[in-house]
């Protein structure tokens, strides 16, 4: 499906600007904010590809970058300046497509950034959360405390992640997950890593994992904000 593709600039704050990306395809139906992760930005091919896959089944993202990735540093902002430009992209995406029911989530910290804006009642108008791999803890380092803020989440959240993510042990993000119900939805992609990646060896291919993301990520969020029939 063919979608359009508008670029622009939002201020974060009276200092800050940074770039966005609106990819609306020909019948929206309902419009993800997306965050990037920390060490790759919006033009990052697998956002370029989720963005694509999403706009398959009618899900316009807008897609932007975090002061830090904007200006070229490898160091990410501050979580209160990345938690503030996730607020930023919400308001500037809704006065994009006021419409549309509105989401809003990330890949990795992307994700816990969105989630951490959500928990801090910065994003009000936002119908639920899009966790594309919640990294809960560093490799190797098990942890559940990133998750902690989750419980002040007021909205519905999706948790999609790989089987083989090292940065979610699930025999932790299970149990965090069965604590937020009903809030939280915990979707596996068998075989998939934290870039959602997949061996060689596994039944299905990178291309089948991100079309699993999208057509997983669309029947959520029509039982979210179901469409009005016509």
């Amino acid at each position: 499906m063919s979608a359009h593709i508008t670029t622009s600039r939002f201020p974060v704050d009276d200092h800050t600007e940074v770039s966005a990306l609106l990819q609306l395809p020909a019948t929206p139906r309902h419009l993800l904010v997306l965050a990037h992760g920390a060490g790759s930005g919006m033009h990052h091919p697998f956002m370029g590809n989720l963005a694509a896959a999403l706009a398959d089944v009618h899900i316009a993202t807008f897609r932007y970058q975090f002061p830090y990735m904007e200006q070229r540093r490898r160091i990410p902002d501050s979580p209160k300046l990345l938690t503030a430009t996730v607020a930023a992209a919400v308001r500037t995406a809704s006065a994009a497509a006021p419409d549309l029911p509105l989401f809003a989530g990330g890949k990795s910290m992307g994700a816990r950034m969105t989630s951490q804006a959500a928990a801090q009642s910065l994003l009000p108008n936002i119908r639920g959360l899009i966790f594309f791999g919640f990294p809960l803890h560093p490799p190797n380092r098990p942890a559940t405390e990133r998750a902690d803020h989750l419980a002040q989440v007021p909205q519905p959240m999706l948790f999609l992640q790989g089987t083989r993510d090292t940065f979610a042990d699930l025999s932790l993000l299970r149990p965090v997950c069965a604590n937020l119900a009903p809030r939280a939805t915990l979707h596996l992609l068998d075989s998939a890593d934290h870039s959602f990646h997949v061996p060689k060896s596994a039944n299905l291919t990178d291309v089948q994992v991100l079309h699993e993301l999208a057509h997983t990520t669309s029947a959520w969020t029509t039982t979210v904000a179901p469409i009005a029939a016509p």
